[in-house]
């Protein structure tokens, strides 16, 4: 890690960056070549990143927990160099990766909803709280859950 002076920002080099992001190197070097990121170079040629390059790669990571694209991701660059006239683009972007999110959010809560009641219906099964003829597909009608 290179500490520029008290008066200059802290440069992180790309191992250190790799460590402090969370992020191997090659997958940094990955970003960089898909145009997601931009990091400064030394005269000598050698990448550095900032606290901002920091920010920006933790903000990329919640973009791609959602489920959006590199293609998608590539495009929001594009449109945030472009500068504040492509927010409309970014926000209708943004929104339609919102919805798709939300969606599968939703199966999964579904998905998570139905593995608690199958867990909950062999410990009732065990406790014999539960008639053993009693089938899966009745114990989530009887909840009002669907399979």
């Amino acid at each position: 890690m290179a500490d520029n002076s008290a008066t200059q920002e802290q440069h992180y080099r790309i191992g250190d960056f790799a460590q402090l992001s969370g992020l191997s190197s090659p997958t940094l070097r990955f970003y960089e070549k898909e145009g997601l990121i931009q990091p400064q170079r030394t005269t000598n040629g050698l990448r550095y990143y900032t606290k901002l390059d920091l920010s920006w790669i933790k903000f990329l990571r919640h973009l791609l927990g959602t489920g959006m694209t590199i293609g998608e991701l590539k495009q929001y660059v594009a449109w945030r160099k472009a500068g504040d006239q492509t927010i409309p683009q970014r926000l209708e972007l943004l929104q339609n990766v919102q919805q798709r999110f939300l969606k599968r959010y939703a199966e999964i809560q579904h998905n998570l909803q139905i593995l608690d009641d199958k867990v909950n219906w062999y410990e009732h099964k065990l406790a014999g709280s539960i008639n053993e003829q009693e089938s899966f597909a009745n114990y989530l009608e009887t909840l009002g859950h669907a399979e």
